[in-house]
């Protein structure tokens, strides 16, 4: 027992030095190559020793076993030498290729060729991001935005709100918010409040507060903004008119909403039918966060088995929009207490998954009940299928979808008995398929996806705003 307790102690000693060697690797080569390294999917930016020794064990999903961080430790140094362009490169992926293929320098000479020696435009600098509104989703945004800073083709450059307290109350208060979250934790890193000039630099990133009431009437390049994509956060505008007031403003170019666009507007579910942003577009929708976490994983399963039809309800967690006690309320049965009451009310997700897939129109009907939980949703796909499968077919096509397919970023999939709804807060994924709950009869099949309404709708957000800022760095080694 005392050798196995000493060779345990040794193995983790070994996987901390290979970590901490890592380290100084992947922050490098993220603010001067613009390379953000992965394991399988999962990045290595600002992790830290036990977060990097976490990710390689996630390995043993692709390899069923764990990823040796010596051989990543072996890729990345070798990977410095040929100063690779910006991209995204699995470490994970390329140590297997080398342990299967051949010496670390051929490898990566083959799988690497069309970044290495590459660099970003000279002239092309980040392009500028403005967030109008700061409430749930504005303030992840931006801890986003603010944690990919420095090797990023993003920079937040403001936040425009309504101005809410006296003197420079308003600011220190929004500081705060951005410092403490109840759901998602302290934010990691410095925030310095400058009231007088009505900023909040963050790690580094010099943030300035705007006070508005109308998207129309802000000069932003009065404050040095320039061609800024505006993300709006609110959800006042969702309409084409609407919207675009906010290009009406010196220094905006393009609008996204994070909320469902109505009429001619654009919804976008990135991974979906993120291939229609064309370079022209200038007012977009991310569309909901239930309908990213639905359409994905439906888009698939329509591929592979063909969906006649079917059922979506969600299992919400409550939001800004119901009361805290009773009291009136516009919306039905969203007076009521939202801490104390499962709440039935309605949701336009299953129709709004037509607007990024169009065959799906006609085929869905939805529901919702708010929960009295603060984050983390489920949606419960009730689906006919044009042909009979089974659980362990269905199940071993989502994980492999999940781990292997173009759909990866968007779709996880689980099978813990054990998991329930906090466990997903900071999920990256705009839906994680929980495979234990999979049921199957015949041809029909009921689905269980988590979400994290706030954090992975978020990061489905940030890649629609990435695309619209025309950046599209490569994802190497390429799936077969």
């Amino acid at each position: 027992m005392t050798d196995q307790i000493e060779a345990a102690a040794q193995s983790w000693a070994a996987k901390q030095r290979a970590a901490e060697g890592l380290i100084p690797l992947v922050g490098s080569l993220y603010r001067e190559n613009d390379v953000l390294l992965t394991v399988y999917g999962r990045s290595l930016l600002n992790k830290s020793v036990t977060g990097i020794i976490k990710a390689h064990r996630y390995a043993r999903h692709f390899d069923g076993v764990e990823l040796d961080l010596d051989e990543t430790l072996a890729v990345a140094q070798q990977l410095a030498e040929l100063d690779p362009g910006p991209s995204t490169i699995d470490l994970g992926r390329l140590a297997a290729s080398v342990r299967t293929g051949g010496d670390v320098a051929s490898v990566l000479a083959e799988q690497l060729a069309e970044v290495v020696g590459a660099t970003a435009s000279a002239d092309a600098g980040p392009r500028d991001v403005v967030l109008y509104g700061f409430g749930r989703i504005g303030r992840l945004l931006a801890r986003i935005l603010i944690d990919r800073a420095g090797g990023t083709g993003l920079r937040l450059r403001a936040i425009v709100v309504r101005r809410s307290g006296k003197g420079g109350e308003d600011i220190v208060k929004r500081a705060s918010l951005l410092r403490r979250d109840s759901v998602h934790g302290k934010f990691d890193g410095t925030i310095v409040v400058d009231q007088e000039n009505e900023t909040i630099l963050a790690n580094g990133t010099l943030i300035q507060v705007i006070y508005s009431d109308d998207p129309s009437t802000v000069d932003y390049t009065a404050h040095g903004i320039d061609d800024a994509i505006i993300v709006d956060n609110t959800g006042i505008w969702r309409d084409d008119a609407g919207l675009r007031k906010h290009l009406a403003s010196p220094g905006a170019s393009k609008v996204i909403l994070t909320a469902p666009g109505k009429g001619e507007v654009k919804n976008i579910v990135f991974g979906v039918n993120s291939d229609a942003i064309a370079p022209e577009d200038t007012v977009l929708s991310a569309a909901s966060c239930t309908t990213n976490a639905i359409t994905p994983v439906l888009k698939v399963l329509n591929d592979e088995f063909g969906v006649v039809n079917g059922h979506v309800e969600t299992v919400h967690s409550f939001t800004n929009d119901q009361n805290l006690i009773d009291n009136y309320h516009k919306g039905s049965r969203r007076g009521r207490a939202a801490g104390l009451n499962m709440v039935l009310t309605e949701t336009g997700a299953a129709k709004a998954v037509a607007k990024a897939l169009p065959e799906f129109a006609g085929k869905l009907s939805g529901n919702a009940i708010r929960v009295p939980t603060p984050n983390v949703s489920m949606a419960v796909l009730n689906l006919n299928l044009e042909r009979a499968t089974t659980v362990e077919e269905l199940n071993t096509f989502l994980r492999n979808t999940s781990l292997h397919s173009p759909m990866r970023n968007q779709i996880d999939y689980i099978a813990s008995p054990e998991v329930v709804s906090t466990d997903l807060v900071g999920s990256k994924r705009a839906g994680v398929v929980d495979g234990l709950a999979t049921i199957v009869d015949g041809d029909r099949v009921v689905v269980y996806v988590w979400y994290d309404n706030e954090f992975g709708y978020s990061c489905q957000v940030i890649r629609c705003v990435a695309q619209m800022a025309g950046l599209d760095m490569p994802s190497l080694p390429a799936l077969s």
